[in-house]
């Protein structure tokens, strides 16, 4: 769908567009839309659904900056959530849009989660495995979800994929993005810099994923207006997070007080997804790990999900499957993740159930 909208010229034009046309930017990637402007008019093209939405954002910035009242970034961004939030989805022509989930419900802007256009320049998100498909269904029917697997299958950008889409569609109002500070088997020692700069290490690979769905400009100004967040597990106790969907990666490596503090901070209309790899576990002790306790706990827990991802689901580049395999060929019998999670989870389960050894003499 595409239409034309007609905006007044001179220094109103600039009010309306913002600086270097930043408001633009930020109607096109939060609604995932395309914006042309030219002359007198501005081009407005993409889904139906998200075109209508970016044209009531339009029209409220044309009518506050002929108040002369313009609205500032975060007014911008709180008007754009209205929108997708409030702008109803117009009929497909004869296109099934049906979410099948554990629900059999309709997601509530009509998308299909196992295809999301939350990407620059138009490009597509999409489950590449059945088990892929699977994690984005339970995303989208439980407010909790644990995506176990090893590297390269997809867990975290598939979670990040889903949370810039829950943020564009109004769905919710702040991505918060974490993960432990554990160092992978070598010692960096001290490093420089203020707390946030001890830490980017440690949550690079988040921002790498959202820097793939965002562009910089855009990805700077939500984060700025804390829209978006990406914070240690440190930074995590005390809150209550309403609004939000939160996600925890790398969880293998929390402690299971760690795991238990994080999942206690959700709030109202929110989603957590839990991200990790069980066989890849940095702490000390692997029996402590915070994800092998909470699956033990949480694992029949209906509006809780699992979501198992195995070595035939891996997404990188065609080596990496190789080389997984390749590490796994000296032990034949080595078990999937499935396996082993099932083993861990009713290991734990058996101790947990098995009195102290005082006891039993008491």
């Amino acid at each position: 769908m595409e239409i034309t909208i007609p905006v007044p010229d001179g220094t109103e034009r600039t009010t309306i567009f913002g600086p270097a046309e930043r408001h633009l930017k930020l109607i096109r990637e939060a609604l995932g839309v395309t914006v042309h402007a030219r002359a007198s008019i501005v081009q407005i093209e993409g889904d139906r659904t998200n075109v209508a939405a970016a044209r009531r954002v339009l029209d409220d910035l044309i009518a506050a900056g002929q108040r002369g009242q313009p609205m500032n970034s975060q007014h911008l961004l709180e008007t754009i959530t209205e929108a997708a939030r409030t702008t109803p989805s117009p009929a497909f022509d004869g296109q099934d849009t049906t979410l099948v989930s554990a629900s059999h419900t309709p997601l509530a802007n009509g998308d299909d989660w196992r295809s999301m256009p939350i990407a620059t320049h138009g490009r597509t998100v999409k489950a590449r495995s059945e088990n892929q498909s699977r994690y984005l269904e339970a995303v989208d029917s439980h407010d909790m979800v644990f995506a176990i697997g090893p590297a390269g299958t997809g867990k975290t950008y598939l979670a990040v994929a889903a949370a810039v889409h829950m943020l564009r569609t109004g769905r919710v109002k702040r991505a918060i993005l974490t993960r432990p500070a554990v160092e992978a088997g070598e010692k960096l020692g001290f490093l420089p810099g203020d707390q946030f700069a001890k830490v980017n290490p440690y949550l690079r690979p988040l921002l790498d994923a959202l820097s793939d769905m965002l562009d910089y400009a855009t990805l700077k100004q939500f984060m700025s207006s804390d829209v978006i967040e990406i914070a240690p597990m440190a930074y995590m106790r005390g809150r209550t997070l309403n609004d939000a969907v939160v996600i925890l990666d790398e969880a293998q490596n929390t402690t299971r007080g760690q795991m238990q503090m994080f999942l206690t901070r959700m709030g109202e209309r929110s989603k957590m997804i839990v991200t990790g790899d069980v066989t890849q576990i940095d702490l000390p002790d692997p029996a402590e790990s915070g994800l092998i306790d909470a699956a033990r706990r949480l694992r029949r827990i209906n509006s809780v999900a699992f979501s198992i991802l195995e070595r035939s689901d891996v997404v990188r580049h065609p080596l990496v499957q190789r080389i997984i395999d390749a590490y796994a060929a000296d032990d034949h019998d080595q078990p999937t993740t499935g396996d082993l999670l099932t083993a861990l989870t009713s290991r734990a389960a058996s101790n947990h159930h098995r009195q102290p050894e005082g006891a039993r003499h008491a």
